[in-house]
């Protein structure tokens, strides 16, 4: 057999594995195609391809097992079960940037389904060299990497601690210091992953600095990287009266506050949640909402919001009123009655509605001024009406009567 015979097969055996990956890569975007894909054995296929000599083979390949694990739980244990993880994390260390990307993308679509997966991903390593690839030069990867250690840490408080061990939040507060917008949506969502469990996570995520950095996102233009922004900031004010006075000590407000009238629903609901918790500790942290025109704006925008989009906004009225007689009035002055009870009337969800009455409720109960201020409303009767219905839920009636 002639030489240029070998190197014609050898070259129609690369285009083969070539067209392979790339077909079974464009067939996984499909969920229809997952199924018949699995059947067909298609992981024990790409196993061997992740260690193929040409790059392009092998982030192909990534880029597959990373689609057919996104789609369905299944196959993410089984790529677990199947050694694949350790291939994966070695790639990480060693190869090019685009190779990491790929890698990054099939840790995330296996860690997002379930705390055990995302155990599994921190055992054999792979936590340790994510946190590595957040200080690589491409942007593109650090993104991949902040996402994958994001999906991580959403499952739980001891995952997320294992993040702040490995040294990730420092990092992380960098990221979200880039220019491209993209990684700092990615940073931004991850952030607010770890923070949302516990005081001491949002205290490691605070004493790295990150509160300044989203401090001055709060207005950027992009709306999904403000729907993280809030997101984040809240899920830091929530733990504490501490860490609330530091996200105000930000001085995010008043501005802050025009995004309760934002174009992107999520982005008015997620400043609401940030309004709330940070009115639900103590009078003087509301009065500075208050002072700063915060009861219109959450007026406004219960009125020009339906759903569980407004409600944020109703539990703030209901916080602030809970706290003082002259809170409680400030409520009353700016027509906050009247929009809870347009809100009670108009919401069909019990929830929403049970937050109506309880807002209203921390408003009268204060002194027979405040109570009046409630009746005058005519608020009343369609309060005994919800009571007297013979579906109501416990809880709506507990909070109506």
């Amino acid at each position: 057999m002639s030489h240029r015979r070998i190197l014609q097969d050898f070259e129609q055996y690369q285009k083969s594995r070539t067209k392979f990956v790339q077909t079974v890569a464009e067939l996984a975007v499909q969920p229809q195609n997952i199924e018949v894909l699995q059947n067909l054995g298609v992981l024990s296929l790409l196993r061997p391809l992740l260690l193929d000599t040409v790059p392009t083979i092998q982030q192909t390949a990534a880029i597959a097992l990373g689609r057919l694990a996104n789609h369905r739980k299944d196959l993410a244990e089984v790529i677990v079960k199947g050694d694949i993880l350790p291939q994966l994390v070695y790639s990480l260390a060693q190869q090019n940037r685009f190779y990491k990307r790929a890698a990054a993308f099939v840790l995330k679509s296996i860690a997002k389904h379930s705390a055990e997966l995302s155990q599994s991903i921190i055992d054999c390593g792979a936590l340790d060299a994510l946190t590595v690839c957040l200080e690589e030069f491409d942007p593109a990867v650090k993104e991949g990497a902040a996402c994958a250690i994001g999906c991580i840490a959403k499952h739980s408080a001891e995952l997320s601690q294992a993040v702040v061990d490995a040294g990730a939040i420092p990092l992380l507060v960098l990221c979200i210091q880039e220019p491209e917008i993209s990684l700092k949506r990615a940073t931004a969502c991850t952030l607010a992953e770890i923070t949302k469990h516990t005081a001491d996570l949002a205290q490691s995520v605070v004493d790295a600095g990150a509160i300044a950095h989203l401090a001055q996102l709060v207005l950027n233009q992009d709306s999904l990287l403000k729907r993280q922004v809030f997101a984040a900031l809240s899920t830091i004010a929530k733990h504490s009266v501490d860490l609330a006075e530091l996200v105000v000590e930000a001085e995010i407000f008043p501005a802050a506050l025009v995004c309760l009238k934002d174009v992107d629903e999520i982005v008015r609901k997620n400043c609401g949640n940030l309004v709330k918790e940070i009115v639900k500790h103590t009078p003087e942290l509301s009065q500075l909402i208050v002072n700063c025109g915060g009861i219109a704006a959450i007026v406004d925008q219960i009125g020009d919001t339906k759903g569980f989009t407004c409600l944020p906004g109703v539990m703030s009225l209901g916080y602030i009123a809970a706290h003082s007689e002259t809170l409680a009035m400030a409520v009353v002055v700016s027509n906050g009655v009247l929009q809870l009870k347009c809100v009670f009337i108009r919401e069909s969800s019990e929830e929403i509605q049970a937050a109506a009455a309880w807002a209203l409720g921390q408003i009268g109960r204060h002194s027979p001024e405040h109570a009046k201020a409630t009746a005058q409303a005519d608020v009343l009767q369609n309060l005994l009406e919800c009571y007297l219905k013979p579906n109501a839920s416990e809880d709506l009636k507990a909070k109506v009567s």
